[in-house]
């Protein structure tokens, strides 16, 4: 039987974090953890239901109201993520979303409500988690930490054809400014700042095709699960 390990992807907005850890879980039959979702869809709830996000009382009353799940979608071969039981996987990739993200994990609040379920969810470990803080906060003992990086425009240019792709038509100077004010913002916050872990691998996107990336992540994997087990 193959060792089971748990696999931490950090990285800022748009080196292709997501992408490659859904693509590095199907290939080691692995659960995707998409922790960058449970946060926008906590930002969707907060924007639909217009929550103070200067207000304690406002913000612990809607953590209490919200409910995230994950469910595999045969289609893409991905998990959706659901708030409430509506399926939101695609709402939560829009602008309006993106441009207050960094707003609403930034507070204390919601990151040790969302943190809880991750770790409740990655007991079982064979698991590949992608986000800002994984490999930090949220498994700290992953056997495989991963910090994504790449130059800004490239990410830039990356994350606009993802927005055409679903219909969204933006400027790359906007999405360049978004990105920017993001980084500021995650590496800033004084609650769970994105760092990269000590122990972190660094992977450099910037020249790197998607199958590249795919597969440097998958040898260092694969290398950490055909290590023998410690006593």
């Amino acid at each position: 039987m193959s060792k089971k390990i748990t696999i931490a992807i950090d990285g800022n907005s748009g080196c292709g974090k997501s992408s490659t850890a859904k693509a590095v879980a199907a290939a080691l039959g692995y659960t995707f953890m998409d922790t960058g979702a449970m946060y926008r869809a906590v930002t969707l709830y907060f924007l639909r239901n217009r929550i103070d996000i200067n207000d304690l009382r406002d913000i612990q009353n809607a953590l209490d109201k919200i409910q995230l799940r994950f469910a595999y979608n045969p289609q893409s071969s991905s998990s959706d993520i659901y708030l409430n039981e509506e399926n939101v996987s695609e709402e939560i990739r829009k602008m309006n979303v993106a441009n207050r993200v960094s707003m609403v994990s930034a507070i204390s609040e919601v990151r040790r409500f969302l943190v809880a379920r991750q770790q409740q969810m990655g007991k079982a470990k064979a698991i590949v988690a992608e986000g800002r803080d994984i490999g930090t906060v949220v498994f700290p003992d992953a056997e495989l930490k991963v910090f994504m990086t790449a130059e800004l425009a490239v990410r830039a240019q990356r994350r606009r054809q993802e927005l055409q792709s679903r219909g969204e038509f933006v400027d790359t100077q906007d999405v360049m400014q978004n990105l920017r004010k993001r980084d500021a913002q995650d590496s800033g916050r004084k609650d769970s700042p994105l760092k990269k872990a000590d122990d972190a691998l660094t992977l450099d996107t910037t020249h790197l095709d998607f199958d590249a990336q795919v597969a440097q992540v998958l040898q260092w994997a694969r290398a950490k699960i055909e290590e023998p087990l410690t006593e």
